[in-house]
């Protein structure tokens, strides 16, 4: 994983949008290789519950930015303070159903035990890159809807499906700094009316 290509990015900003959030996507090394840390959102959340995400949410008024954003987030929910954090670059911002748009920022990250708010994090977990990108551990969907046609991505590890939002950011991540592509094809074609759950 070659975090150093995200200098070489320059990523897209979202603008308009009624309300802004920011996330963390977590870069860990455990024996030697890259992993990701993600949250799986608490099932009493109004919003995407029980879905994986990384480590984030809205911008409040206190934060100047939205980095400040995602390290207050990160802090919040699983105890990742902003010393800890090393932020390496970002990918391009995303707008969700839920009308946000998010700015996604990458940084690196000690591989150590983060403790879950159990208010908003069911559980956190780690990944390894090398699992993400096994083509074995991914499948894709285009969904046809009146605005146009929307890919999905879903990536399945040690019983934990990435897909939504989150799964975009993982896509473009790995995209720009594996030698991992998105297939040219998507796996199936559906309609607007199916189910988007993994």
């Amino acid at each position: 994983m070659d975090l150093s290509a995200l200098d070489r990015h320059t990523p897209r900003g979202v603008t308009g949008a009624p309300r802004e959030a920011a996330v963390l996507a977590p870069v860990l090394h455990r024996n030697g290789e890259p992993h990701l840390l993600f949250t799986k959102r608490a099932d009493h959340l109004g919003e995407h519950p029980g879905q994986m995400s990384f480590p984030g949410g809205g911008r409040e008024p206190g934060d100047e930015t939205l980095r400040d954003t995602a390290l207050r987030e990160a802090d919040e929910e699983i105890g990742l303070t902003a010393d800890e954090v090393d932020v390496v670059g970002r990918i391009d911002d995303i707008t969700t159903v839920t009308d946000y748009a998010v700015r996604p920022f990458v940084a690196t990250v000690a591989d150590r035990e983060y403790v879950p708010d159990e208010r908003e994090v069911a559980e956190i977990a780690v990944l390894a890159v090398d699992d993400l990108t096994d083509p074995a551990n991914y499948e894709s969907e285009r969904r046809e809807t009146d605005y146009g046609s929307l890919r999905i991505h879903y990536f399945s590890v040690d019983g934990y499906t990435v897909w939504g939002a989150t799964g975009r950011m993982v896509a473009q991540l790995l995209e720009l700094t594996t030698d991992w592509r998105i297939p040219e094809q998507p796996d199936r074609i559906v309609g607007p009316d199916a189910d988007v759950s993994p």
